[in-house]
C-alpha cells in the first residue's frame, strides 16, 4: 500500500539516521519525507493522520540522539528550495526554516544586517534553533523575532506574534508546531564591524569546543547559576568512556562519537555524569540534547 501516493517530494523507506544527525548515530526510520512546499507538507500530515503514523521532525540532527534501533515512525525533514528562501526588508531578515544558522549569519553580514553573530558556529537550521531558542548567555535567537510562520499538526497555518511567543534558556513554546519559516529584526551597521564580531564567536568556539569529532553540541543544560561542563569536570570524567563513546577533554559538557559510538554508549555516559554531579554537588543534570528511542 503507497499511502504517499500524490505527495511530491522525496520519500525514502529505512533510511539510516546516522547520516542525517551531527551524532552521526541512529538506526533507521521507518519513513523519510521531504516535502516539496508547504501545500505537499499538508497534505503529508493529513495523510500521516489517516493511517496513523506517528511522524518526527528533524532540522540539522544537531541536538538529537536516535536510538540504535531506529524508529518506527516518518521523520520529516523541511530540505527541499522552497523552506530555504530569504528576503530582506529594511532592517528585516525572512528567513525559511531550512535555511542553516551558518548562511544565516554570512546573509545578515552581506547585508550589513547585525545581531545574529552569536549564532556562528551552530550547527543547526533556522527552524531548529528557534524551538531550543539556540544562543549563548545574554543572547538568544528568540530575542531576535518579529514573527514566525508556522503549521500544527492538524496542517493549519498561522503567524505567530511576539506576544503569542514564549522564549526561555533552551526552550520555547514551539514544539507542538512545525517552523515554516521566521522574519528576524536586526540593526545596520558596518560590513566589516559585523566581520569582526562574528571572528569572534567563531574563535572563542573553536578554543572552548571540541570540534573534532560528530558530537551534538553540549549534552546537558547549565543548572542556574551553575556551568555544567564545570561541575563535569569537577567530577574528574573528562576522558571517560563507553564503547566508541568519549567525555571530551576540552569540554566536559561534550560527548565525542569517536568512530563506531552507539547510542547506548552515549546514554551510558550521560547517565554516569548525572549520577556523578548527582552525588557530589545535589543536582539534577537535565538533557539538552533530544533522545528519540
Amino acid at each position: 500500500m503507497n499511502w504517499w501516493k500524490g505527495l511530491k517530494g522525496k520519500i525514502k523507506r529505512d533510511e539510516p539516521l546516522k547520516t542525517h544527525t551531527t551524532f552521526k548515530i541512529g538506526g533507521p526510520a521507518k519513513f523519510f519525507i521531504e516535502p516539496k512546499d508547504v501545500l505537499d507538507l499538508k497534505l503529508l500530515l493529513r495523510l500521516l493522520k489517516r493511517y496513523r503514523i506517528p511522524f518526527l521532525v528533524i532540522g540539522a540532527g544537531s541536538n538529537i540522539l536516535v536510538s540504535d534501533k531506529g524508529l518506527n515512525a516518518a521523520v520529516i525533514r523541511l530540505g527541499s528550495s522552497h523552506f530555504k528562501e530569504v528576503h530582506r526588508k529594511k532592517n528585516y531578515l525572512e528567513l525559511g526554516s531550512a535555511v542553516g544558522l551558518k548562511k544565516a549569519v554570512m546573509i545578515a553580514q552581506r547585508n550589513g544586517l547585525s545581531g545574529m553573530e552569536f549564532l556562528i558556529g551552530i550547527p543547526g537550521t533556522v527552524g531548529g534553533a528557534l524551538v531550543m531558542n539556540a544562543g549563548l548567555p545574554g543572547e538568544n535567537i528568540g530575542g531576535l523575532v518579529k514573527y514566525i510562520k508556522v503549521m500544527d499538526n492538524e496542517g493549519k497555518t498561522k503567524t505567530l506574534h511576539k506576544k503569542d511567543l514564549q522564549f526561555s534558556y533552551r526552550s520555547s513554546n514551539l514544539s507542538k508546531y512545525i517552523i515554516l519559516g521566521a522574519c528576524f529584526r536586526l540593526k545596520k551597521q558596518n560590513k566589516k564591524e559585523i566581520n569582526n564580531k562574528t571572528g569572534e564567536y567563531l574563535n572563542n568556539r573553536r578554543k572552548t569546543q571540541d570540534l573534532l569529532w560528530p558530537s551534538a553540541g553540549c549534552v546537558f543544560k547549565n543548572p542556574r547559576q551553575y556551568s555544567a561542563g564545570k561541575l563535569i569536570d569537577s567530577c574528574g570524567l573528562k576522558g571517560r568512556m563507553a564503547g566508541g563513546a568519549r567525555i571530551s577533554f576540552k569540554h566536559a559538557n561534550f560527548i565525542l562519537n569517536l568512530g563506531n559510538a552507539k547510542a547506548k554508549d552515549i546514554l551510558k555516559l550521560m547517565n554516569l555524569v548525572r549520577r556523578e554531579v548527582k552525588s557530589k554537588f545535589n543536582i539534577n543534570l537535565k538533557p539538552e540534547i533530544k533522545i528519540w528511542q
